[in-house]
């Protein structure tokens, strides 16, 4: 019996060491994301996402928010995937400080932050052909989101808590499932009904700029850096008092995600 034990045992951890890392706020967060920003597109902006998405005979950005994600599972998109797969977070190597500096952190762009500003750049270039741009416009949604889970902005060598063991709702789970969609399904909402309740709250307060950075996204991810500091529950254990506490920090990130995209998106695609 103790030797069938010892093997089930270590079939359990090789499942866990083979099951495929948590994604950022998983398909609710980066919903809501997308309906917050769609809600306060500009004219412009709301015309020229409609033209794009039509190419793919879909209406609204929450239809491709998490397909960034989704091609890792797709056969036909493993090229594209293992080309964009950095740039789903940024690994800060400089301790707790939590500062950027692009060639220690995102070393040739192959980062979140770098990943923005490339498609950022294709999206708003109208020389770009629709199919291009368009791809870019589900990169850009994507990444806005993944930006603003802290998670995806750490710090620890644990790769974004997902080596962080915790009790979450009496199962066995890790801290990044946890936020990446762990807390906020425990609103029992779908996307259109969260979004709904966020976006009734109002307009989210900026934080004030962050000296000497003159780049937004790097901003971003340095915000979300410096919450992951106090996230990480003594004992492993995730209760109704964290979720109590953590999960208003998650809604402010949606929020500020959902905001932060509507700026992108007015000023990109806007007259």
């Amino acid at each position: 019996m103790p030797s069938r034990r010892r093997r089930l045992a270590a079939a359990l951890c090789a499942g866990l060491l083979l099951a495929p890392a948590a994604q950022a706020w998983g398909p609710l967060g980066h919903s809501i994301v997308a309906a917050l920003a769609q809600r306060h597109l500009s004219p412009a902006a709301e015309a020229e996402v409609e033209r794009l998405l039509a190419l793919e005979h879909v209406t609204v950005l929450a239809d491709v928010a998490s397909w960034p994600d989704q091609i890792q599972d797709d056969p036909a998109e493993q090229a594209l995937w293992k080309r964009t797969r950095k740039l789903h977070y940024v690994n800060f190597r400089g301790g707790p400080a939590c500062d950027y500096v692009p060639p220690r952190d995102c070393r040739d762009g192959e980062c979140v932050v770098g990943g923005l500003a490339r498609y950022v750049a294709i999206l708003r270039d109208r020389s770009q052909p629709d199919a291009a741009r368009l791809e870019a416009l589900k990169f850009v949604v994507h990444f806005v989101g993944d930006i603003h889970q802290p998670l995806h902005a750490g710090y620890r060598d644990d790769l974004g808590g997902n080596r962080y063991q915790v009790q979450f709702e009496g199962q066995g789970s890790n801290l990044h499932r946890v936020w990446d969609s762990g807390m906020l399904k425990t609103r029992g909402l779908d996307w259109k009904a969260y979004a709904a309740r966020l976006d009734a709250e109002g307009p989210v307060a900026l934080p004030p700029p962050i000296a000497p950075l003159d780049d937004p996204y790097a901003q971003w991810a340095e915000e979300s850096c410096r919450i992951t500091r106090d996230v990480y529950p003594s004992g492993h254990a995730v209760g109704p008092r964290y979720v109590e506490a953590e999960l208003p920090v998650a809604e402010r990130q949606l929020r500020l995600a959902g905001r932060r995209l509507a700026e992108v998106l007015n000023t990109a695609l806007g007259k």
